[in-house]
């Protein structure tokens, strides 16, 4: 696994990157944001970010808003201030996947980042697609093997969080999904984060594959409970 460290604390840095590298993980450092967007750059084959908030210049949310336009598929982690609910919410509006709240332990920080490999890598490509590697709901095609959304065959560029959150929810369609169920099965359950981070994805969901996300027409809310995904009236089987 291969890990881009933004962090402009050098002590802070060199704890994570001991412990990283602890796992076997390599890591590449930036001080800066703009010093990590040129390293995301010259190595296009990273698996995770982890991304302080509060930075000079070029905040973490500003980096992680360009990783997420850039890399679709990076695994992106926030680490922000004890008590600053506002700065977890605009991580995760902004294209995190997760955060980590400050002061963390590096075993807090090194679950995290194994919790999101893993949720990226839960459906490895095949060699030989096979049918059950297909969710279709009209005008939907989720590809679990190539781990790929489309919508009238045009991709659809999701995050990991999304995609699993989204293949839980087509393989249930017209069912209702608890957002408890949701945070369970998408970011494990021991998972210590909030419900909030259910809605946010669903909010980022709804704005890449609804023609209008404030009225929506494929993912509903249940209130008081969750979500729904509702089936198109052309799907196969029906």
């Amino acid at each position: 696994m291969k890990v881009l460290l933004l962090e402009d604390e050098q002590s802070i840095r060199d704890f994570v990157r001991i412990n990283m590298k602890r796992q076997g993980y390599e890591v590449v450092e930036a001080a800066s944001g703009e010093e990590a967007l040129s390293v995301a750059h010259q190595h296009p084959d990273l698996d995770i970010a982890i991304l302080d908030v509060m930075l000079p210049v070029i905040s973490g949310f500003e980096v992680c808003q360009k990783l997420r336009d850039q890399y679709p598929r990076l695994g992106i982690i926030m680490l922000t201030a004890k008590g600053q609910e506002a700065d977890k919410i605009a991580g995760l509006e902004y294209g995190a996947d997760d955060y980590v709240v400050k002061p963390f332990s590096p075993a807090e920080l090194v679950a995290r980042v194994k919790s999101l490999y893993r949720r990226m890598h839960a459906d490895a490509p095949k060699v030989e697609p096979k049918d059950d590697a297909v969710l279709r709901s009209h005008p939907f095609t989720l590809r679990l093997d190539e781990r790929k959304l489309y919508k009238n065959s045009v991709e659809v560029d999701l995050t990991p969080k999304e995609l699993e959150i989204l293949k839980l929810l087509m393989e249930n369609g017209d069912k209702a999904v608890s957002r408890d169920d949701i945070l369970s099965s998408v970011w494990g359950k021991f998972y210590v984060g909030d419900l909030k981070i259910v809605d946010v994805n669903i909010r980022r969901i709804r704005q890449k594959i609804e023609e209008d996300a404030s009225h929506p027409v494929y993912l509903e809310t249940v209130w008081g409970y969750g979500y729904l995904w509702r089936k198109g009236h052309h799907d196969e089987g029906t």
